[in-house]
């Protein structure tokens, strides 16, 4: 499919899909819909409409502040206790889903799986929980004495009947000496997770930025780095950590799979701050440039090509013996990538994929996909802002549909109008597209798999493509268009 081809098809499926709406969604929605290739010098990536409220039955359902604070930010902190302030559902639903790997045992000095909850009933909710989230601190100290520290994440009820978590938390760790952060995450502040994301990051700017103990002591190097915005989803971070330290790099801090308090503590010590995730933790990073001096940049590494650009990039910021060490680096791994490519890109050659995740990836993985021959034809965001998908832009490779807080219909829409071989996208979309006999691949977790990110995790990515595109299940559904061709 060529270049022009593909984009009037493009332009066609957004107009196809506007008409079914009434005339005020549709005004609204052609906002959020475009499409944007390389050469436009202001294309859809730069006019795109985002980080709106989300409009019942015409946009989707987005995660909410809570799950942006304590399903991303705060959650992975692994020596932390994480209650969830208010009914089970939210605590319940918050448990666990993302995949965030960590080293420590469970229910004594680490607790990212373990379920912590105030479970408000009616009674709660008319008297207020304040008491009641008194006593679950004190039974958290009782229970599991080696934690390093509470945060309280607020759910919707907490901020209508007013409870001052605030002043709980200021008691608890006046009385404990034990650090104790009020989090007021309710989920219907703002328009989507990504508030979460905010709120959380300035309530590390004020509680743990502040907590010089860690720092007095610490004994720093010329090459100390921090990973900022890296959740350790099956475990990412590790595998980009094992990068950085053969590079010639300390790495001193995670942010926040597999992190400690103290991590986050020490991480003004930092000589760069590493930023893989910009929508969750840019507000932190440049909190720490401004306060600490510290400089930032981000990184990819999906896939060869991203990984290798963002190593030479990371090496730039320091001396001859770490640009040395990182092309070393990047020349023992060459010929892996190289065998990998080599496999699985005569499997996947030329194959179109459509992606929608939140978070970064929608950008971040294109290159992933383009170094084993794949075409990205469509991408998007579910809580993505302007500067992401400004970002978007410098990584097109050709015509691509860009869609915003894209709701089921118009996604399946645009999967049957433009006929990718390949959706990858997040949890809600999986079985939609495998109904209609289309290979997903699940990149907010993935699907159980991973890591994804360096050189090593390549050959598991690659693999995990080809297993979703060229299983044999294929053989025994049909997909939409495939339908219409039988019954015509």
């Amino acid at each position: 499919m060529g270049p022009e081809t593909l984009e009037s098809i493009q332009k066609q499926a957004i107009a196809d899909v506007l008409e079914a709406y009434p005339e005020k969604a549709k005004k609204n929605r052609a906002k959020h819909l475009g499409v944007d290739n390389p050469e436009g010098v202001k294309g859809s990536c730069d006019t795109t409409r985002s980080n709106k409220q989300t409009v019942p039955g015409v946009m989707s359902q987005r995660g909410c502040a809570y799950a942006g604070s304590k399903g991303v930010v705060w959650g992975p902190i692994k020596d932390m206790i994480h209650i969830s302030h208010g009914p089970i559902g939210c605590g319940q639903y918050s448990r666990g889903g993302r995949r965030n790997y960590y080293i420590g045992t469970t229910g004594v000095d680490t607790f990212v799986t373990m379920n912590f909850s105030t479970d408000f009933n009616e009674k709660d909710i008319v008297f207020g929980g304040d008491k009641k989230l008194k006593k679950a601190l004190e039974e958290i100290d009782e229970l599991f004495p080696l934690n390093n520290g509470i945060s309280i994440q607020s759910e919707c009820p907490i901020g209508l009947i007013g409870d001052d978590i605030q002043a709980v938390a200021k008691v608890h760790k006046k009385e404990t000496g034990h650090q104790t952060v009020a989090v007021s995450c309710e989920g219907f502040r703002g328009v989507s997770q990504s508030l979460g994301h905010h709120i959380a990051n300035d309530m590390i700017r004020d509680h743990v930025m502040p907590d010089t103990s860690h720092r007095k002591d610490f004994e720093t190097t010329p090459y100390d780095v921090a990973i900022i915005g890296d959740y350790n989803i099956g475990g990412d971070a590790w595998s980009t950590r094992l990068i950085l330290e053969e590079m010639g790099l300390r790495v001193i801090a995670q942010w926040s799979g597999d992190a400690t308090y103290k991590e986050l503590a020490i991480a003004p010590k930092a000589k760069l701050n590493l930023l893989h995730c910009y929508r969750s933790m840019n507000y932190i990073s440049r909190h720490m440039e401004q306060e600490f001096g510290i400089p930032w940049m981000e990184y990819n590494f999906f896939g060869p090509s991203k990984t290798t650009e963002s190593l030479r990039k990371i090496a730039s910021f320091f001396d001859e013996t770490i640009q040395a060490k990182t092309e070393a680096t990047i020349a023992k791994y060459t010929a892996m990538t190289d065998a990998v490519i080599a496999k699985y890109r005569p499997m996947l050659e030329g194959k179109k994929v459509m992606l929608y995740v939140g978070g970064l990836r929608p950008r971040h993985v294109i290159g992933a996909y383009e170094d084993l021959g794949m075409e990205v034809i469509g991408t998007g965001y579910e809580f993505g802002h302007g500067d992401d998908y400004k970002r978007t832009k410098e990584d097109l490779e050709r015509s691509t549909l860009i869609y915003d807080d894209a709701n089921e219909y118009e996604l399946e829409e645009f999967v049957k109008q433009l006929r990718p071989d390949l959706v990858a996208a997040g949890v809600k979309e999986k079985y939609v597209f495998q109904k209609m006999g289309l290979p997903f691949r699940q990149m907010h977790s993935w699907d159980y798999s991973g890591p994804y990110h360096g050189y090593d995790a390549f050959a598991i990515f690659a693999k995990d493509m080809d297993l979703a595109m060229n299983s044999p299940v294929w053989d025994h559904t049909t997909a939409p268009w495939d339908k219409e061709v039988e019954g015509a």
